[in-house]
């Protein structure tokens, strides 16, 4: 089979998962990078024996780019996650899929107009550990779900905040609710469904940003399961995410990467993977063999049309989850969710 044509468009850290994922599969080959700044495209393109260029336009203009990975910064995620769906390019989006769930809606339809693939970033779906959970709860293994806890104790330094001048902005970077704790906020949606009611609460407490570092959350879900988030970037040292599913026959907890409890009647607790996880003070640490996974079930969807496992919709469902946060803090009420659906 022919390999697919791939462009990324950014060149910042987050680029490299991409960059590694692409580079470990011959079913997709590297085409070009876009990035803004030439001393930082340039020899990153040569170090991986591709085309660059300034104007990521020129890539949405080249026929054998059939995929695009955007990596720019969280802001732009929207306006040109537009462009490239307009150019009729299959997308996968790094998280958030934007910073409104009106942008994230926005390209849902476009992308459903178009007929095109769109995906966002929420690796933690293809570790091994939050498979077999998936399993358990689709099944009913743990009985009617009682209570969802849902924890991301992390640590960021002031200088983390202070090495650009978009980090901690709440228009270009978010805070730990939109940056860090998406990812587990996806992975509680997938697991536990949707949520109808929200409460919450966000305060800047340790750093000097205009983003929230410590997000707090009560939710209903739509099945009547209750849940709570905490989310902080002023935890130190830094502890990793921790996700715990308590039901009327038994119990799931969850650390990093670890299974640190499971009582589920009549099946057997599953091996973890090797990693611990990553992430709780370093963003650099994270490892990137998800990416690679979550890659290849982009190229499946494409080859056989179907959705891939996560979905332009879902991307749009967490980012809702965020904005609901943030509105019953502001507004001081519970908000109700609404439809789910786009």
């Amino acid at each position: 089979m022919k390999a697919r044509g791939a462009a990324v468009i950014g060149c910042g850290s987050v680029a490299s998962f991409h960059l590694n994922a692409i580079r470990s599969t011959d079913r997709v080959r590297l085409v070009g990078i876009a990035g803004r700044r030439e001393e930082a495209v340039r020899p990153l393109a040569e170090q991986e024996g591709c085309r660059w260029t300034t104007d990521y336009r020129e890539l949405l203009r080249d026929p054998s780019v059939e995929l695009v990975c955007l990596t720019t910064g969280s802001g732009s995620h929207a306006v040109i996650g537009r462009e490239v769906l307009e150019a009729g390019k299959p997308l996968l989006v790094e998280k958030p899929l934007a910073m409104s769930s009106a942008e994230a809606a926005e390209l849902v339809r476009l992308a459903r107009r178009k007929g095109l693939l769109l995906s966002t970033v929420s690796q933690r779906r293809f570790e091994p550990q939050h498979q077999e959970v998936h399993r358990v709860l689709a099944e009913g293994a743990l009985g009617r779900l009682l209570l969802v806890e849902v924890g991301c104790p992390y640590y960021r330094t002031q200088e983390y905040y202070d090495s650009a001048d978009w980090r901690g902005t709440i228009r270009e970077d978010g805070g730990v609710l939109m940056n860090q704790a998406i990812h587990s906020l996806d992975l509680m949606l997938w697991l536990a469904g949707g949520v109808a009611k929200v409460t919450g609460r966000t305060a800047t407490q340790a750093h000097r940003m205009e983003a929230e570092d410590l997000g707090l959350a009560l939710l209903t879900f739509r099945s009547g399961t209750f849940g709570t988030v905490m989310a902080s970037t002023s935890i130190q040292p830094g502890f990793p995410p921790y996700l715990h599913f308590y039901g009327e026959k038994g119990t799931i907890k969850l650390a990093g990467s670890g299974i640190h409890h499971w009582a589920v009647p009549g099946w057997p607790e599953p091996a973890g993977p090797e990693e611990t996880g990553g992430g709780v003070s370093d963003p650099r640490s994270i490892p990137d063999r998800y990416h690679r996974l979550q890659l290849l079930d982009v190229l499946d969807a494409l080859d056989s049309g179907r959705p891939p496992l996560v979905t332009g919709e879902d991307g749009w469902r967490a980012v809702r989850l965020v904005e609901a946060i943030y509105e019953s803090s502001a507004q001081n009420k519970e908000i109700d969710m609404g439809d789910e659906n786009i």
